[in-house]
Parts: structure tokens; sequence; C-alpha cells
């Protein structure tokens, strides 16, 4: 409790243009789109994943073979899930508590990457990320039910909002979870490989920051004022 507050207190005190600038400041350093608190635990398993894919497909790499073009996706796939469990043990070894979302995170990608790779079937690598979507979904929309609202808890500390818009910011966002599913399967159904895999960096991502920013209007609308900034306990 007392870290969290610790944390938040520089903002309180900042002298941050408008109320919009600060918001934008302490979403940055919460990691906003996917809550883990971390973009170098979002971001960085993602980035080996995408480059060790793409130079696997390159024109010096044989076509087939135990390390070729063949089996470029599961090479790719064993070290998205090793920087994963990396990113793991790194926010364990800096006294962190695992957020909810980088636990179903981690656990869905050993799980689904490896069947993937012992069984040899890409598909399981390829629905991974509906499964996590879904799953991301059904947790923000769980805690709702049950009166905990798992949004408020991970941005309360960046925040201070009223209760309705605490809840109409987690359905907005287990909506876009919904909807990053979809995505998933459209494109990996209906497009090459390679597209399926690049679209991680070049796609999903710059749709996540757009919708992270498009609720910004909403969040500053409705954030409450504090009394006395970095006095608040």
């Amino acid at each position: 409790m007392t870290d969290r507050h610790q944390e938040a207190e520089p903002a309180a005190g900042s002298s941050l243009a408008s109320p919009g600038a600060e918001i934008v400041a302490e979403a940055a350093k919460s990691g906003m789109p996917s809550a883990v608190g971390n973009l170098w635990t979002d971001l960085g398993p993602v980035g080996a994943y995408v480059i060790s894919f793409n130079l696997l497909k390159q024109k010096f790499v044989p076509e087939t073979g135990l390390i070729s073009h063949e089996t470029s996706l599961y090479w790719a796939t064993g070290i998205f899930m090793t920087a994963v469990a990396a990113a793991i043990g790194w926010s364990l070894s800096q006294g962190r508590k695992i957020p909810p979302m980088l636990m179903i995170t981690g656990v869905v990608v050993l799980v689904f990457g490896g069947l993937g790779i012992v069984l040899h079937d890409k598909q399981f690598i390829k629905i991974k990320p509906t499964i996590i979507n879904l799953l991301f979904a059904v947790v923000i929309v769980g805690s709702l039910a049950i009166g905990r609202n798992i949004w408020k808890t991970a941005f309360e500390h960046v925040f201070q909002l009223p209760d309705k818009a605490w809840r109409i910011f987690a359905l907005r966002w287990a909506g876009f979870y919904v909807f990053l599913a979809i995505l998933n399967e459209v494109i990996w159904r209906m497009f090459p490989e390679d597209v399926w895999v690049n679209s991680k960096v070049f796609l999903l991502i710059p749709i996540s920051m757009g919708f992270m920013l498009a609720n910004l209007p909403f969040l500053m609308k409705h954030q409450l004022p504090t009394a006395g900034g970095a006095d608040q306990v």
C-alpha cells in the first residue's frame, strides 16, 4: 500500500501544464495497454519473437531442416516463451508482485506454445493470442461481476475516477480484448504466416496505443479533483 502511494506522489506534485499531460505521463509509466506495469515486459518478448521469426526467413537460411524457413515459427515461439519467462523472472527479482494479466499471458504462452512445438502443430501457436485476449476479457468482466474491478485496482494509482467511470473504462477494455481476439482469428486464417507474425508489431501495437489514447478524453473528463495533491495519504 505504501509503495503505491509513494509512486503516485511525484505525479501529484508535478509541474506539468495540464491534467491531460499528467494523465498521459502517468499512463505511460504504467504500461497502460496491457496493464502489466512495465513496458519492457510487454514489448520485449514480442520484439524477440518477431525479430527471430524474420531472421529465420532470410535467404541465407535453408528452406528445410532443423533450423530453416519451415521451422521458423517454432523457433520464434520457443524464443518468445523464454522471453516471457525471463520477463516474469525479472519482475520477481525486482520484488514486484506479478500482475494477473502477465500471469495469464505466461501460462497460456507456455502451455499452447509448448503444445505447438511438441506436437509440431502451428494451430496451437496461432490460436494462443485469441485465448489470451478472451481470458483478459473474461477476467475483467468477472471482476466486475464479483464487485472487484481489476482495472480500478491496476490503475487507481494513476487515475481518480468515480465507480461508474471505472466500470465503463473496464468494459471498454474488455470489449477491445474481444476485438483483438476476433482480429487474430481473421489474420491467421486469411493471411500468410509472415503477415500474421509481423502484425503483432506493425498492427496490434499501434491499434492498442490508439485505443489507449482514444480513452484519454474520457479519463480526463471524469478525473476527480484531488485536494492537496502530494499531501494525499
